[in-house]
């Protein structure tokens, strides 16, 4: 990792209160980003609230939310996030076949129309920076209004996790390996 740990006993009261709301959460836990993100405790405590929000609280449902993350992992190849998202989408029941396309950067088969819009608007996005009308409008059919804003956020906030555990080398858990090719 290239930066330092802050261990719970040097932690100023700041940094003290986001790592305890983090921990308090639906995470239970302080997520990895914050291992470098507690270094500006405001921003850190900004950040996670508004991924507590996207992660738990969208009106999309968990497969569609774990779909967008796996598509801005994968952009990113962000191994930590791959590794931990990968295990959600599962539990959230996103078909293994599509976990596996993405990770070979492959367009997977959608037997969810939801699911497709999803994965073209994020495509669409991550790749153009734009998207095109006819996959706006898409998204919006499946989504609702809302739900597009929010999967935008989804891809946004995780572009920011991916970019923070890779700029910091924020690595896997012990014992683990990297699952994505280069």
């Amino acid at each position: 990792m290239r930066i330092s740990t802050v261990e719970p006993e040097a932690m100023t009261p700041e940094q003290k209160r986001t790592a305890e709301e983090a921990a308090s959460g639906k995470r239970g836990r302080m997520p990895a980003p914050l291992r470098a993100w507690i270094h500006s405790p405001e921003f850190g405590a900004r950040a996670q609230r508004l991924g507590e929000f996207l992660r738990y609280d969208t009106s999309l449902d968990p497969a569609l939310s774990e779909l967008a993350i796996l598509v801005t992992a994968r952009h990113w190849t962000s191994h930590y996030e791959w590794f931990v998202h990968k295990r959600e989408a599962l539990k959230a029941g996103l078909d293994p076949a599509v976990i596996d396309a993405i990770a070979e950067r492959r367009k997977p088969a959608f037997a969810d129309p939801r699911a497709a819009a999803v994965y073209d608007y994020a495509m669409a996005l991550i790749e153009t920076h734009g998207v095109p009308q006819p996959i706006h409008e898409a998204a919006v059919a499946a989504l609702g209004e809302a739900g597009t804003v929010e999967l935008v956020g989804v891809l946004g906030y995780y572009a920011l996790v991916s970019m923070t555990l890779n700029a910091f080398e924020i690595g896997l858990p012990d014992g683990e390996t990297p699952e994505l090719a280069p």
